[in-house]
């Protein structure tokens, strides 16, 4: 039992100097379908709200920004046609992923 109790607190001691080591390297917001300016071209910027109540935040996107539907990249042009089809725009959600050091926007994903 005592060598269990050993084991296990030494597991323990190594665990915790490695949990120290994480920094945050992106963001993810998920915000309504709504509450999103998608871009008119490919790299410029989005635009969104975290709630209904809250002001448009605007981030500049990367120059290698990918769109997903449903796990699979799109072109923003095709991002765009899917989602204008989306009827309850209110309830349907979309990540967007913010790298934090390079302050731009990597992935814009929805699941339709």
């Amino acid at each position: 039992m005592k060598t269990k109790l050993l084991i296990a607190a030494a597991l323990i001691s190594l665990a915790l100097p490695a949990a120290a080591d994480f920094t945050t390297v992106q963001v993810a917001y998920e915000v309504a379908l709504s509450e999103v300016r998608l871009p008119r071209n490919g790299h410029s910027t989005i635009a969104f709200k975290e709630c209904a109540d809250c002001e448009y935040k605007t981030k500049r996107l990367s120059a290698d920004v990918r769109y997903l539907v449903d796990g699979r990249s799109v072109t923003l042009q095709k991002f765009r046609q899917l989602t204008d089809r989306v009827a309850d725009r209110d309830n349907e959600a979309v990540t967007i992923l913010h790298h934090l050091e390079d302050n731009r926007v990597t992935e814009v994903s929805v699941y339709l």
